[in-house]
């Protein structure tokens, strides 16, 4: 498939067919600190593993029950299908206007003991339930009780959101498709029906590589945009929002946003709420207030330690100091901001139960005024 590529050179740049896949944030040149993992994506954390299910079907009219369907399921493994392993956990809530089941047990216990799944918020239950089932079946769980962590974002703008299109089929093909490798980002899973400062955007990822005195570590982001108006967006500091001002969608903000980090540094659940907490600020440096409205909730867990729950005699277990974090806090800032960007980058417009189509990010627009503004890097 064609796509388009930028391309800089002389003190300007211009756009120009590739073969290749779309580019991402940092392709274009916007510009991000820090190092990536391989992939830039959360499944640089060994062992995680991520799913969709894209519901996308009808046109026209919306009516209740028919569509348009512009919505999906999106499952996060942190060890992978093949472990029955909890993890170390930690949330926060950034703005309550939203929903993430499991947290109360995620907070008392310190453990995430199954997948994070995340949908639209009418799907919650449907959700719940097959997470339940898909755990019976694996044999995850027997006659004890199950908590499964659902999060959910509004897309009801795009999706005939009381249609109650996502079934307990979709929640259960999300988890059984759930794979290592590249994550697609954009209109994908429960990203298809996403919007965030008025632009069309979804599913975004990205992933940090940081040195610390214990060692070398890899935290990966995983976001679901669903946030802002336009006049607040912000590109490598620059207001840009301010400059597009047309195909508007909202008068006031009524999205949301779901955070997951990942993390292969022994963090303890406590560690792993400071780590959620960092996530209000790189979502602050594309410009959210997290307004009324905005359902801004962040979920943070580590891969280290494994076999520790359910022990039953004294177990040991590692901990990065508290005093060597602060390399994980900035790859928690940069790692969101740059996730949310790959969210709008990847994502195309859609038209939907709307009164109007949700446009894309016009790159072609965005990249001359970051290059007017010196804050383009090369390719």
């Amino acid at each position: 498939m064609l796509r388009w590529r930028v391309v800089c050179g002389l003190g300007f740049c211009f756009l120009s067919l590739s073969a290749s896949a779309k580019p991402r944030a940092r392709e274009w040149g916007i510009p991000f600190t820090g190092k990536t993992g391989r992939l830039n994506a959360i499944t640089d954390v060994a062992g995680v593993e991520v799913g969709f299910v894209t519901l996308n079907r009808g046109q026209g009219k919306l009516e209740v029950g028919k569509g348009p369907v512009r919505t999906g399921v999106t499952a996060l493994l942190p060890r992978g299908k093949a472990s029955h392993d909890a993890v170390f956990a930690g949330w926060f809530s950034q703005n309550g206007n939203g929903e993430m089941t499991g947290t109360t047990w995620l907070e008392e216990s310190g453990f995430l003991e199954g997948p994070l799944m995340i949908t639209n918020t009418h799907s919650v239950g449907v959700v719940h339930g097959a997470t339940t089932a898909w755990r019976v079946k694996q044999g995850l769980i027997g006659n004890v009780i199950s908590l499964p962590v659902v999060a959910e974002t509004w897309d009801g703008y795009l999706n005939d959101i009381n249609g109650f299109h996502v079934k307990e089929a979709d929640a259960l093909k999300a988890l059984d498709d759930a794979k290592g490798g590249a994550v697609p980002e954009g209109n994908v899973g429960s990203g298809m029906g996403m919007i965030c400062y008025e632009f069309k955007c979804g599913i975004g990822t990205s992933s940090r590589v940081v040195k610390t005195d214990s060692g070398e570590f890899t935290l990966g982001i995983l976001v679901q945009a669903n946030h802002g108006l336009r006049h607040q967006l912000r590109i490598a500091g620059i207001p840009l929002g301010e400059q597009f001002k047309s195909n508007l969608v909202y008068t006031k903000e009524s999205g949301s946003i779901i955070v997951a980090i990942a993390t292969d540094a022994p963090l303890l659940p406590h560690q792993l709420k400071r780590i959620a907490r960092r996530a209000t600020m790189g979502l602050a440096r594309s410009g959210s207030v997290s307004g009324d409205g905005s359902g801004d909730i962040f979920l943070a867990f580590s891969t280290a330690n494994p076999n520790l729950h359910g022990a039953t005699k004294l177990a040991k277990l590692s901990m990065l100091p508290n005093h060597q974090m602060d390399a994980l806090f900035a790859a928690t800032v940069e790692g969101v901001d740059e996730a949310i960007m790959n969210s709008m980058v990847a994502a195309e417009t859609v038209s939907g139960a709307g009164p109007k189509p949700v446009v894309a990010l016009p790159m072609d627009r965005v990249v001359p005024i970051l290059e007017a503004h010196r804050r383009l890097t090369q390719p």
